[in-house]
């Protein structure tokens, strides 16, 4: 057999040509280096996988660690000297100072290049460094989470390891207010049901709750040490980027026909938090594979907008000094060696480009950044990145999230309306009373008061306990002692868990998977009706005279984003009475309950105040219609055509001259100082957009109660759009309004970039705020890039979430908020905030404060370079057009460093003009002119001293005092010393201070600044 095998490959050996032989000798050489090239630097091939329980999974998985850094040991150096040297100024020098090894062209010692130059290199690369280290050091905080993985072992049934050492196909129990450290598969909850409740806020936006189900098969073992005693194997799709599906199957390998499908509801995402009891998971993506970490974006290294406007104007004065050197070189001649002299003019001319400029500019950034930090009315503000502290004051647009940064997920009920009257938040007591009465009195039948004129008394009594019966809302009891030693459960009152009431030795929250119902029962409980129990075919209310009233549920109809309400159907069973409760949006109850001339104005009140408003109706049914409603319901659920339909059909029926009970009025309570912080950002010019990924109600009654939207302004609801028709006639439509903010959803969002992307974002930025609903953390991103796209302005980017990472990376100033979930916003920001309402300082303040400093330095800076290129043309003409240095060696550095901390031709003409009899002492005189001018101009700027000013000119006045007579081999010391060297100083510095101050003076006088006709 094997000869066979031998003897046929030789066949085919001996058919091939000699090319080919050649091509299949390199070929497999050049594939290597290819597969090598692409396993180290490519990007990893994600694969789907299957997990065995309870074992080690095989295959290469990432580790399970958070990475925001920009570098590593490797790429650091290189990097950092590529970030620099890519922008002109720092290469120019570069160059510069490399010719000075060249002995013909050098024209000055080295260190009068190379000092300047390995300094800014120096500062930048420590700055880096640093930043780069707190990066590290924030992502090993999250990285060493501790996380319990459970053990195959009875007498340790888990041990506590760090979040980074989790792999695929660890066992881990996540306890209630923990954040999930891995994307995981749920196995078993606390509940008998399977069910947890998880908050989603830090991963997609939304305050909602949701419900997780564990995998039906495992939540029935015993133990959770029974999980390892099963052979079971979990199927999970390659890792994806939406975190709102899920493809996967769980598979019983030692029992026939137990295939479980898996889905979303069987997931716990990275950076969920359990908001209830205790979940147990298998690890099925860790690190960079998780959901979270897909839908960030690498971090980059960002460049200030004045950053490249200097390397813009470098790139004009190289010109400016190539052009000088060339009319030198015209007047000189092109003979001889022409080449080397213009090189050397070009050398002696580059003091146009000051390389002090970069050093001032990088000393001034690391200041700017250490009185950010410092800044009393803003505690807790850390600046992550050191480089673009002036971004901060050339924002043109903001881009905020809103869950947790303009709100703090606390939903409040604050005002109750009946028709007749309107209750508020200082009028809840007198209802209270008035309810107590109701229940005391010991009717609660409704039915006889039907027929005749219900009392205000009577009204109060429905309108709450329709609000006490007609949700989802669970209590969850936990021992006290526990909840108060746990890691702060009953302080956080996040989300939905808002409520938590003490009896005896137990506390009692709510869960619910919207945060509005739990504010609505909370308040009843409040106002003396609590919710006591429920489970899922009965409810049980407290009374305010203490007597417990039990209700059996016999339909439950959800909210859905179509139908926009939420049906329940009770039994009393003290009165035998059947009631169908229905509470939802105006716009779809207002069809449904009976005609009343105050529901439309009162919802419209409401609605500008910014509360989210819902109407309350109640039908009694009898014991005939409910038993007709239930067969055709059942017959409808049966069927297998048009299913969604005819149920619908079947409860519309029931939705018919209902009776209006109430409108409520829920406040999602704003962080501190959010209006006032929002309105000063809009005078100061700065457009304010609103990425949510909420719905689309709750991110319009914020931005109307937040003063996003003023209440001048209109609201235009851009319609969902599908097709590219829709997307044109909605874009019409809007283009038609005036002085009008823009509501969309993501989805239509979706659609009109792909179509009209130039005409929705000219449409988009012209308007005066835009709010963007059911926004992904991509879109967050895309969106924030298109801005930048289309108007060429700086944006910053403020979020508190994982969500927002995205955004904040993108913008050109990323500011993270630290929310109470997390802190992946805040450690991925360049600049790091306690609370939203420090914007204000931080843009308008500082970011102003470090923009005017640096672009008056950058000035200041390069006038002094053009005063001493200036100077030195001056000296060249002179002297027969001679190329050598004016000043030498250690003067050069000095004057761009330690003597000077603005006009000049007067300087050296003067020093030529006046004392032409001694040209010997030229250096003397027109250098000690130049520095006392420099000084004195300086101080003529300033219009508030700080003694520090006053020390630093003292010092740079000392400092060249001192090298006068230190270096001898520059000043004649005798020289110095004569009344001719002061006089002659102080006339050349005179002449040349005066003519500007004077017209300093009349321009202050005849046009005074806009800011002085304030005072």
């Amino acid at each position: 057999m094997d000869n066979l095998e031998t003897q046929s490959n030789l066949t085919k050996t001996s058919k091939e040509d000699i090319p080919l032989i050649t091509k299949s000798y390199k070929e497999p050489l050049w594939s290597c280096w290819c597969s090598v090239f692409r396993k180290c630097c490519g990007p990893r091939e994600l694969k789907p996988r299957k997990i065995m329980l309870g074992s080690q999974t095989p295959g290469q998985f990432p580790a399970n660690a958070i990475r925001n850094q920009k570098y590593n040991i490797i790429t650091f150096l290189p990097l950092v000297l590529y970030q620099q040297f890519k922008f002109f100024l720092n290469l120019y020098f570069l160059i510069m100072a490399t010719s000075q090894f060249v002995p013909d062209i050098r024209i000055s010692y080295l260190y009068t290049y190379w000092i300047p130059l390995c300094f800014v290199l120096t500062v930048t690369i420590c700055r880096e460094a640093i930043d780069d280290l707190r990066r590290y050091k924030r992502d090993q905080e999250v990285n060493n989470q501790k996380c319990k993985r459970l053990l195959n072992d009875r007498n340790k049934p888990f041990e506590i390891v760090a979040a980074h050492k989790l792999r695929v196909g660890d066992l881990i129990i996540v306890d209630k207010d923990e954040r999930v450290p891995a994307d995981l598969v749920l196995l078993r909850t606390s509940e008998s049901s399977g069910a947890v409740f998880v908050r989603t806020d830090q991963l997609d936006g939304e305050t909602d709750w949701k419900l997780r189900l564990a995998v039906p098969t495992t939540q029935k073992l015993a133990t959770d040490h029974q999980l390892f005693e099963i052979s079971a194997r979990i199927y999970a799709e390659k890792p994806q980027k939406d975190i709102h599906s899920f493809i996967g199957t769980f598979s019983r390998l030692d029992s026939l026909n137990s295939d479980e499908s898996l889905d979303l509801e069987n997931t716990l995402w990275t950076n969920c938090v359990i908001a209830s009891g205790q979940a147990l998971g298998v690890v099925i993506y860790t690190g960079p594979e998780t959901r979270s970490v897909m839908n960030n974006s690498a971090p980059r290294s960002k460049v200030g907008l004045l950053d490249i406007e200097v390397n813009t104007i470098t790139k004009l004065l190289f010109v400016a000094v190539i052009a000088l050197a060339l009319i030198m070189m015209a007047l000189k001649g092109f003979g001889g060696p022409w080449y080397r002299y213009l090189f050397r003019f070009i050398l002696l001319f580059s003091y146009i480009i000051p390389i002090s400029l970069r050093v001032n500019l990088e000393l001034g950034k690391s200041f700017y950044s250490w009185a950010i930090g410092k800044d009393p009315s803003m505690t807790g503000t850390a600046v992550r990145c050191t480089t673009i502290p002036e971004e901060l004051g050339r924002i043109s647009y903001l881009l905020s999230d809103k869950t947790g940064t303009l709100t703090q997920n606390s939903m409040v009920l604050k005002r109750l309306h009946l028709g007749t009257v309107n209750y508020a938040a200082d009028s809840f007591e007198e209802l209270s009373t008035i309810l107590k009465s109701t229940y005391l009195g010991g009717d609660t039948s409704t039915s006889n008061k039907t027929k005749f004129r219900r009392t205000e008394n009577t009204r109060i009594r429905d309108a709450v306990q329709a609000l006490a019966l007609c949700h989802n809302v669970t209590p969850v009891y936990e021992s006290s002692e526990n909840s108060e030693t746990d890691s702060g459960s009953i302080a956080s009152e996040t989300e939905a868990d808002q409520h938590l009431q003490v009896t005896g030795k137990q506390v009692v929250s709510y869960q619910a998977s919207s945060p509005d119902e739990v504010a609505l029962v909370q308040w009843t409980q409040e106002v003396g009706l609590a919710l006591s129990r429920r489970d899922l075919s009965s409810m049980q209310l407290r009374g305010p005279d203490g007597r417990l009233y039990n209700y059996t549920i016999l339909q439950v109809f959800p909210f859905t984003s179509e139908t926009k309400r939420m049906g329940v159907i009770v039994k009393d069973l003290q009165t035998g009475e059947i009631f169908f409760y229905l509470k939802g949006a105006d716009v779809v109850m207002s069809p449904i309950v009976q005609y009343t001339d105050w529901l439309d104005e009162e919802v419209g009140n409401m609605a500008r105040d910014g509360l989210r408003t819902l109407v309350v109706a109640r039908k009694i049914l009898t014991e005939e219609q409910y038993l007709d409603f239930e067969s055709r319901y059942n017959a409808a659920r049966l069927s297998v055509t048009d299913r969604v339909a005819r149920v619908a059909q079947v409860v519309e029926s029931l939705e018919r001259e209902m009776e209006l009970l109430c409108i409520t009025g829920v406040e999602d309570k704003l962080q501190d100082n959010v209006r006032p912080t929002l309105e000063l950002l809009r005078n100061a010019g700065i457009k304010i957009w609103m990425l949510t990924g909420d719905k689309l109600e709750t991110a319009t009654c914020i931005a109307k109660s937040s003063r996003l939207v003023s209440r001048t302004q209109g609201l235009h609801i851009l319609k969902k759009v599908v097709t590219r028709t829709d997307a044109h006639l909605e874009l019409n439509n809007f283009r038609r309004k005036q002085d009008c903010a823009l509501v969309i959803s993501g989805e239509s969002l979706e659609v009109c970039l792909s179509y009209y992307q130039q005409e929705f974002m000219e449409l988009a930025t012209a308007a005066p705020a835009v709010v963007c609903c059911r926004c992904s953390p991509t879109q967050k991103a895309q969106v924030v890039q298109l801005i930048q796209k289309h108007t060429g302005k700086r944006t910053a980017a403020v979020g508190d979430g994982g969500n927002d990472v995205s955004m904040i990376q993108q913008a050109d100033a990323g500011i993270g908020i630290e929310g109470r979930e997390g802190k992946q916003a805040s450690l991925a920001g360049d600049f790091s905030i306690p609370q939203f309402s420090h914007l204000a300082n931080l843009l308008l303040v500082h970011g102003r404060r470090s923009y005017k400093r640096s672009a008056s330095l950058a000035q200041f800076v390069i006038h002094r370079g053009l005063i001493i290129s200036t100077m030195q043309a001056v000296f060249s003409s002179v002297f027969y057009l001679s190329s050598v240095a004016l000043y030498q060696g250690f003067l050069t550095v000095g004057y761009a460093t330690v003597y000077t901390m603005f006009p000049g031709g007067v300087i050296m003409y003067g020093a030529l003009l006046l004392f032409e009899d001694e040209f010997i002492h030229i250096v003397a005189i027109s250098f000690s002119s130049l520095i006392l001018t420099e000084l004195i101009m300086v101080a003529l700027n300033i219009r508030t001293w700080h003694y520090l000013m006053i020390l630093a000119e003292l010092i740079s006045l000392v400092l060249y005092l001192l090298s006068l007579i230190i270096l001898h081999d520059y000043f004649d010391s005798e020289f110095i010393q004569t009344e001719d060297f002061i006089w002659k100083v102080l006339v050349i510095t005179l002449v040349s201070c005066l003519p500007l101050y004077i017209l300093k003076f009349l321009r202050k006088k005849f046009s005074p600044p806009s800011y002085s006709k304030l005072s």
